[in-house]
């Protein structure tokens, strides 16, 4: 055997090796079936599309990472723009969904898209859509394919693609290292106000046998409330009063005494 047919022999195989060879993590594709819906005509249209997600190995606590995605239609699947065609900047905005992680559920991003033609496939970036995600705490979970939408702001949806079958989605593993200690501490709600405010239904109502002495008893003639003096003073004048009636009635006896 020749040498040229030795080396042709050896770059075929290692052709096929590598063709069978299994993808680098997180950037195999998952066949992700959407139902898109245009907004504007209520028309819907299945779309099939090979759905690339690049996660991070190197993701940390409090520090914003980046979720690679990337699409390709499945030949004969495209989404195809509505026949009046779609008006303004054009975008893609592309999600992906993260589960089992505390706190951490979503990633986004954004994409500009070629001229698109009304009736046409709409073609889907040639490069990688970063797409955006920020782990207050250290964790772990899976991230997937999620919606895609077409519009001009993340508000301003034209078209919508979603996926009804979620089971079957390739789940990708996140993993963010560290203590576990918040990045941004919420504030500590637990501590409570000194000051106490008063329950008016848990205030006692004042006692009916209750001895209330009114401002000024003792020049007004308080009566019954006026107070330890004045019931002395009206005592004292009632004792001398009681005597002089009593020196009158015996000095008047005296006088009318028959002889």
């Amino acid at each position: 055997m020749g040498a040229a047919v030795r080396v042709e022999l050896a770059v075929s195989a290692a052709v096929l090796i590598l063709s069978y060879a299994p993808a680098a993590h997180g950037a195999a594709a998952d066949l992700v079936e959407y139902v898109c819906t245009t907004k504007a005509t209520g028309e819907t249209q299945d779309v099939k599309v090979n759905v690339e997600l690049t996660v991070p190995t190197d993701a940390e606590v409090g520090v914003e990472m980046s979720i690679g995605w990337r699409g390709t239609y499945v030949p004969g699947s495209e989404l195809r723009a509505p026949d009046t065609g779609l008006a303004g900047e054009i975008k893609l905005y592309a999600y992906a969904g993260i589960s089992s992680y505390p706190k951490l559920t979503s990633a986004t991003g954004v994409a500009p898209l070629t001229e698109i033609t009304a009736g046409e496939p709409i073609e889907l970036p040639q490069t990688i859509v970063e797409l955006k995600t920020t782990a207050k705490d250290a964790g772990s979970g899976t991230v997937h394919a999620a919606s895609f939408n077409i519009g001009t702001t993340p508000q301003n949806r034209l078209i919508e693609c979603e996926v009804p079958d979620k089971t079957s989605l390739m789940e990708y593993p996140l993993k963010v290292p560290g203590t576990g200690q918040s990045a941004s501490p919420t504030p500590d709600t637990s501590e409570t106000d000194d000051t106490e405010t008063e329950d008016p239904e848990s205030t006692p109502a004042p006692s009916a046998t209750t001895t209330r002495t009114p401002s000024g008893g003792v020049q007004t003639g308080g009566g019954g409330e006026a107070g330890p003096d004045g019931r002395l003073l009206v005592g004292a004048g009632s004792v001398l009063f009681l005597a002089s009636l009593t020196g009158l009635f015996l000095r008047r006896r005296k006088r009318v005494r028959p002889l």
